[in-house]
């Protein structure tokens, strides 16, 4: 833990407070006791903690009451209550009252140190989150995650270039979550109520590229039934976001430089100009500067694209995060399946620390979700996660044979069915096609 999480135990039973105290001092909690609810709110009046364990049943003041008059002095405390009676009345009120959970005596430890660990990890997060908040002033950047003077370097340049329209170019290695910077300078810039509007460059094509950049008129190419509108037109008033910028055609850069100095095009067979207010940024996970130096990308366009550059950093550079986005990916995960949170073991987490990502924020994010997948208790074990010895030594693949290996996984979770595998993949279904043509990727025969 970053800081030591305080526990108050509220119960007339000595021995149920001395033996609760003894095992959560020793798990790393600060803690202190109370006999009764009006001992327990005189503590309270001076100081908070960050979970109260309160027995439902005492002399005087029960627990419920106690709970009560607790939420009046603060409302997001975290109150777990406790019962000798298995009563589904008792447990319900609790919970209508904002108890965080309860628990029914005679204890399970390992269910009690797991509920007390869940809700100091959210602790934790809350704490992390406000303390990012106070140093940037952001909107909409929930799922942009971490802590770190990496990050927060990161995010103090997206608050300075989303007040203005300069174009942008997000650099940083795969999976490092540039799409989410552009977003971010998006959602917290004055075009916020206009669209985003994002290409992926690499799974198009020259011509198709054109065409969902520029739009098409009916019977410009075969195929074409109807006019369409290109992206630029879908981008009037908000932004563009061009994503692989460096797998553009020097045709297609020719044509990106006349747009973005004339604001201005014509749709693929059609002579009518078209006018468009956007904003452009750009990500790619490749060094535009030597790409210019070997000639295969236009200065001008460069400099045209490169008027702020922000680097997202490896996640290896900034590991203090790594506990912060495994939370945020359990709850992420858990609530997308339904299911109750569940924590991780201290043990796994130190391995996840310890692995160097070569897949970066992206690889995190998915074995989290493969951990939940298959795992089956209420926590994620270090059996869960892919350590096995020859899976270690397979992580000198390269990135391409770790999306290989990743892209068939998960054709066959959705029993290739692409569109919902191209939405658990957070693709297109043209990128998907083309990745598995890429690889050579084919069904097995049943």
């Amino acid at each position: 833990m970053k800081r030591n999480i305080s526990l108050l135990i509220v119960d007339d039973e000595e021995s149920v407070r001395d033996s609760l105290y003894n095992w959560f001092i020793e798990d790393g909690y600060q803690v202190e006791g109370a006999a009764n609810a009006k001992e327990a709110l005189s503590m309270l009046e001076s100081r908070n903690f960050d979970i109260i364990l309160a027995d439902i049943k005492m002399p005087g003041m029960d627990g419920l009451e106690m709970h009560r008059r607790i939420k009046a002095l603060n409302k997001d405390a975290i109150v777990i209550v406790m019962t000798a009676f298995a009563s589904v009345e008792t447990a319900v009120q609790a919970l209508k009252d904002g108890a965080y959970d309860y628990v029914t005596k005679p204890f399970d430890p390992d269910d009690l140190s797991h509920l007390i660990r869940n809700a100091a990890n959210q602790i934790l997060l809350k704490t992390e989150n406000e303390a990012l908040k106070n140093r940037v002033s952001l909107e909409n950047i929930e799922d942009i995650v971490g802590n770190s003077k990496a990050m927060i370097k990161v995010l103090k340049e997206v608050e300075s270039v989303s007040q203005s329209h300069s174009s942008v170019i997000i650099t940083g290695e795969s999976g490092t979550g540039k799409e989410l910077i552009a977003r971010a300078i998006h959602s917290n810039s004055s075009r916020k109520f206009f669209p985003l509007v994002t290409v992926h460059c690499g799974a198009l094509s020259e011509d198709l590229l054109e065409s969902e950049l520029f739009g098409h008129e009916k019977g410009a190419f075969t195929g074409a039934m109807f006019n369409r509108k290109g992206r630029f037109e879908m981008a009037d008033g908000g932004t563009i976001f061009l994503d692989e910028i460096a797998t553009i055609s020097g045709k297609m850069q020719i044509e990106l430089l006349r747009v973005l100095e004339s604001k201005s095009f014509v749709r693929v067979g059609g002579n009518k100009e078209i006018k468009s207010d956007f904003r452009v940024i750009c990500a790619t996970n490749r060094n535009l500067k030597k790409l210019v130096e070997e000639g295969l990308f236009r200065e001008d366009l460069f400099y045209r694209l490169n008027v702020v550059n922000i680097t997202v950093p490896p996640l290896r550079q900034r590991t203090e995060d790594i506990p912060l986005l495994v939370g945020h990916f359990i709850r992420k995960y858990c609530n997308s399946m339904s299911r109750d949170l569940i924590s991780i073991e201290p043990a796994a987490l130190k391995q996840i620390e310890q692995y160097d990502f070569p897949g970066n924020v992206r690889e995190l994010e998915n074995m989290i979700e493969r951990a939940i997948v298959i795992g089956n208790g209420k926590e994620i074990r270090l059996k869960d996660l892919p350590f096995k010895k020859d899976v270690i030594e397979d992580s000198t693949d390269s990135l391409s044979d770790l999306e290989k290996k990743y892209i068939f996984q998960t054709l066959k979770k959705y029993d290739w069915n692409i569109s919902r595998s191209a939405k658990a993949l957070k693709v297109d279904r043209v990128t998907l096609y083309n990745k598995i043509k890429k690889y050579d990727l084919k069904q097995p025969k049943s």
